[in-house]
């Protein structure tokens, strides 16, 4: 499956959003070690959002590439609540989709990816 990761990003410092991001980080290589396919739409947003300018609102420009990301993904895996959070899920929940709340929920796949 390819799953989303889907937790908060935006925060006060710098060090917190790298907190952030590295936590998932983390629960993207343990869906990989589940034998599915991670997404992170932060990873996919930040440098194209970087690339933008200041005269674009940012946190909308990530959240539609993440959107569309999670939009082709079969389930999403939760790890902490925001409102870009409860945006992806709702999309995912919206399809009839699986909302994962714990890597122990997750199904493991027959052999990780790219294994032979």
């Amino acid at each position: 499956m390819l799953i989303a990761v889907a937790g908060p990003y935006s925060a006060d410092t710098p060090e917190q959003r790298q907190r952030n991001l590295d936590a998932m980080n983390k629960a993207a290589a343990g869906v990989m070690n589940r034998g599915h396919i991670p997404v992170i739409g932060v990873n996919a947003a930040l440098p194209v959002v970087e690339c933008l300018g200041p005269d674009i609102n940012q946190y909308e420009a990530m959240m539609a590439i993440s959107l569309a990301l999670v939009d082709k993904c079969d389930a999403i895996l939760i790890i902490g609540e925001s409102a870009g959070v409860d945006r992806e899920r709702d999309l995912v929940k919206s399809k009839g989709l699986p909302v994962y709340w714990s890597l122990d929920d997750i199904p493991a796949a027959s052999s990780l990816p790219g294994a032979t």
